[in-house]
């Protein structure tokens, strides 16, 4: 099954949210019915419904027994339900979609490898919903989820997702809502055709003999009559009725006082002060209202905020006494949501200026006993910030501000540090905030100031950094500040600086204990980008290629995916610069798809894999898609502006200008001015040969000359460059000179070899010698077609095209460089009278994909889906279909196509 495998032996989601924190497990368990719930049979037969509709919906007010009712239903031992209890604090769609996937994992019915897991939580990939959705459809028996507290989720998209996964989803799925609020869902559509099941606020109201038979349970008979009196006053309302049972217990005539009891809005806070709260004793009140600042919590947190040593026997008696503390199972507890809201406002009318307080006891237990970013959520509410940065360092952690999972939560977490918050923890953070954002003028300054720091503690007896006494001491720091360091070198495009600070790192890696490296593996991955970045920008391909080759082989899935498309997006520059324009294409892809599968943002890293594809769109004379690539790389807005990336971009985008015959524009474009610390031989060059080009297509040749001539012959590209320039200033034996230099064999590819074949070829035309002409353009072709390159035909000049209208060159050419023979039906007409034009450019094997898709009907976002790549590169393609086939539409496309028989 492509989506879901019933008790498949490997559930597709991890042990971690995106977030990197362990899955909160109580979240996928059905809540427990407490010994006093009443069961009430009209619910649970209307409730059975939800297996014959799609959609099923339980609305009404806090406490009005929802949750139970579907808890109730749920936990019947004839049925496999995936339940998720939502998180406000969890409103992000990545973090939604991992939690509903790993709550079909816990039912018994976990995803398939295929469908993946978001690893940001701020978003999730449509092509991980339409997988979802694919296998749901092809399921025997539909999969029962119940999405608990869902008014809890307030994003729009969430809703959209939602109900894209449902519709898609077809009989595969029975969703059951369980909201206080009406969802963001188009309930109108399922109602009009009888897809939906609702249970409402109205038939949620107890019923005066459900009531008596409720009182009953905790104790008290008295007559219907009376129930129902209470049932007016109280609307039904379920928990009210539980309020009053409680209270009445403690009363010597409980008749009377269900009889005086009423209730509206305005006194439910005072209410459950008064009849829950001021009746427990003084110990337990003081529990509760300090607990009040928490989410989920156990006895052992809570003894930490009251100092207490009982907490685990007062919750576990609060819990059986039914005391709007809920039961999640291994040993944790929350609070009713009502009763906590008004339990923390009461908390901060009580005692005002405690709550700063509890929150700082609550970090400091979970430093030590619970996860990170619970650690860091309360440190931040406390305003203790030289805590809550020393914990981020202390764990080693100061990468995830560049990994693309929790970079903008950690931003925003840190967003309220003020300048009087001072410790080498503080300011490590405040750089790698700068130059998260490539900012090294504010960056610098803070790296500096936390290197100067830690070298003064260590000088210090007894110094021990930050955290006194506490593993991993000082070590962690220096190493965030290796890496940073690396980064600083990336981005200021110095070499020395990166191997400096890598070889520190690798030192430093020495004193942090292993499980502390070992789970954090993305630490490893951005070292050896940044150091294999700077290599590169130096000119040194081989080494660098090492250090990113080191990169791509990290593990540590979504921790790692950012710094492996980085790393796959330079070696794809490498690939390029040397000529392979295909081997670089695919790694580019390979680049996109590596943090596509993750769902993380396009603009987390550089994009510098955009811009090889658009180089090699250029190389493929495919002009309009490497401007789309280009805008696309624009548009993306990325963080991580390095030597290399402004570099790549000048490149791509004067060689585009330059094969549109703007040479004015090409000669700006190249001269981009990027400010480096050295000077890139590579980018340097390829300035030169652009600018030479322009000043050759403007009939210059003598300029165009002058500026290669001292260009090294490390650069086989600008060499050939320079020949085609002597050959055009006149000087035939030069150039031929200059090509000796070029050596076939190596790394040189077929984008420099197929234009240094031309080059002789002209050279031999020029001669006379026509059968060396025809031998040599017959070799640049077959080298070419291969690639698929094109524009160093277009460039060669008006000589080639007579040679390519002779056999054999006319059938090396045909079908990819110039038209192929017309199709035996080519005589008809298209539909209004219009001859077929003919296609002067072959599709690539990625776009006969999207082309075959498209005769399915398929949507953009199915095709994007299918191929495992992004909606925006599906695009593109399209684009560049319509482009060549001379379409305008979709239809016409797949019509064209079929004309041509290329489907």
């Amino acid at each position: 099954m492509a989506g879901l495998e019933e008790n498949g032996p490997e559930p597709t989601t991890s042990c971690t949210d995106p977030q990197g924190d362990p899955f909160l497990h109580t979240r996928f368990a059905i809540p427990a019915r407490p010994a006093t719930f009443l069961r009430r049979e009209r619910l649970v037969r209307h409730l059975d419904q939800a297996l014959r509709t799609p959609l099923t919906m339980i609305s009404g007010a806090a406490g009005a027994g929802k949750t139970l009712l579907a808890a109730d239903w749920a936990a019947r031992g004839d049925r496999s339900v995936a339940w998720l209890t939502n998180d406000a604090a969890a409103q992000g769609c990545g973090m939604f979609w991992a939690y509903f996937l790993q709550a079909l994992s816990a039912s018994g019915v976990p995803p398939s490898a295929e469908v993946g897991s978001p690893a940001d939580a701020s978003r999730v990939d449509q092509t991980l919903l339409t997988r979802l959705a694919a296998g749901m459809s092809d399921r025997d028996r539909p999969v029962v989820v119940v999405l608990d507290e869902y008014d809890r989720v307030t994003a729009p998209e969430i809703a959209e997702q939602l109900e894209f996964v449902l519709h898609h989803a077809g009989r595969g799925m029975r969703l059951i809502l369980v909201t206080r609020t009406e969802p963001l869902l188009p309930l109108h559509r399922y109602r009009a055709v009888g897809d939906m099941t609702e249970i409402r606020a109205a038939e949620l109201a107890f019923t005066p003999e459900e009531a008596a038979a409720l009182l009953e349970l905790h104790g008290l008979r008295v007559p219907v009559s009376a129930a129902r009196t209470l049932v007016e006053r109280t609307r039904g309302w379920a928990a009210g009725l539980r309020l009053c049972a409680l209270a009445a217990q403690e009363s010597p005539d409980p008749e009377t006082y269900l009889k005086e009891f009423e209730v509206d809005r305005t006194t439910v806070a005072d209410f459950l002060l008064a009849e829950v709260l001021k009746r427990q004793s003084p110990g337990a009140q003081d529990l509760l209202l300090r607990v009040s600042v928490l989410d989920r919590f156990g006895p052992e947190l809570a003894n930490a905020l009251t100092g207490r040593t009982d907490a685990e026997s007062l919750l576990a008696g609060l819990h059986r006494e039914n005391a709007f503390v809920e039961y999640l199972g291994h040993d944790r507890y929350r609070l009713h949501p009502l009763f906590g809201e008004i339990l923390h406002a009461h908390l901060r009318m009580r005692s005002p200026g405690l709550e700063p307080e509890l929150h700082r006891r609550a970090a400091t237990w979970l430093r030590d006993s619970g996860s990170l970013a619970e650690t860091l959520g309360h440190g931040a509410a406390a305003g203790d910030w030289e805590f809550t940065a020393g914990a981020l360092v202390d764990d080693l952690a100061i990468g995830q501000l560049f990994t693309g999972l929790r970079s903008d939560h950690l931003a925003e977490l840190f967003s309220g540090m003020g300048p009087e918050a001072t410790s080498p923890a503080t300011d490590l953070v405040r750089a790698a905030r700068e130059l998260a954002r490539s900012d090294l003028d504010q960056g610098l300054p803070h790296l500096r100031h936390a290197e100067q720091s830690l070298a003064e503690e260590e000088r210090t007896p007894g110094g021990q950094g930050f955290r006194q006494g506490a593993a991993p001491g000082p070590a962690a720091a220096r190493l965030s500040c290796a890496l940073l360091e690396a980064l600083a070198g990336r981005l200021t495009g110095s070499p020395a600086r990166a191997e400096t600070a890598a070889e520190t790192a690798e030192e430093l890696q020495q004193e942090v204990p292993a499980q502390l490296l070992d789970a954090h593996p993305e630490l490893a991955a951005l070292l050896s980008t940044h150091l294999g970045s700077t290599r590169l920008w130096a000119g040194r391909f081989e080494e660098a290629g090492d250090a990113l080759s080191t990169a791509v082989a990290c593990s540590g899935g979504a921790s790692t995916a950012l710094p492996r498309e980085e790393a796959l997006g330079h070696l794809a520059l490498i690939d390029y610069l040397n000529g392979w324009p295909g081997r670089a294409e695919r790694k580019a892809l390979a680049a996109v798809t590596e943090t596509e599968r993750f769902g993380l943002r396009e603009e987390s890293g550089s994009g510098i894999e955009l811009l090889v594809l658009a180089a090699v769109a250029v190389d493929r004379n495919e002009l309009d898609r490497a401007q789309a690539l280009l805008d696309t790389a624009a548009d993306s807005h990325h963080a991580m502006r390095d030597p290399v990336m402004r570099a790549g971009r000048a490149l791509a985008t004067a060689r585009l200008l330059l094969a549109r015959g703007e040479t004015h524009a090409a000669l700006e474009a190249a001269d981009a001015g990027v400010a480096a610390d050295v000077v890139s031989p590579w980018s340097e060059a390829h300035q030169a040969l652009v600018t030479s080009a322009a000043h050759l297509a403007e009939g210059r040749p003598e300029t165009a000359a002058e500026l290669l001539e001292e260009v090294s012959g490390d650069q086989p590209a600008c060499v050939v460059g320079a020949a085609r320039a002597q050959l055009a200033a006149g000087r035939p034996g030069h150039a031929l000179d200059l090509l000796d230099r070029v050596r076939p064999e190596g790394r040189t590819g077929p984008a420099v070899t197929v234009r240094a074949s031309l080059v002789r070829a002209q050279a031999a035309d020029r001669a006379g010698d026509s059968a060396t002409a025809r031998r040599l353009v017959a070799h640049a072709l077959h080298e070419a077609r291969r690639e698929r390159l094109r524009r160093p035909f277009l460039e060669a000049g008006p000589w080639i095209r007579p040679l390519l209208g002779t056999a054999p060159l006319r059938g090396l050419a045909e079908g990819w460089l110039t038209p192929g023979p017309p199709p035996r039906d080519a005589h008809r007409a298209r539909p209004g009278g219009r001859p077929s034009a003919p296609v002067v450019e072959e599709l690539s094997g990625r776009e006969h994909d999207v082309l075959e898709r498209l005769a399915q009907m398929m949507s953009t976002e199915e095709i994007a889906a299918d191929l495992y790549v992004s909606v925006n590169t599906v695009k593109t393609h399209l684009k560049s279909v319509y482009r060549k086939l001379s379409v305008n539409r979709r239809h016409d496309a797949v019509h064209r196509a079929r004309e041509l028989r290329l489907l």
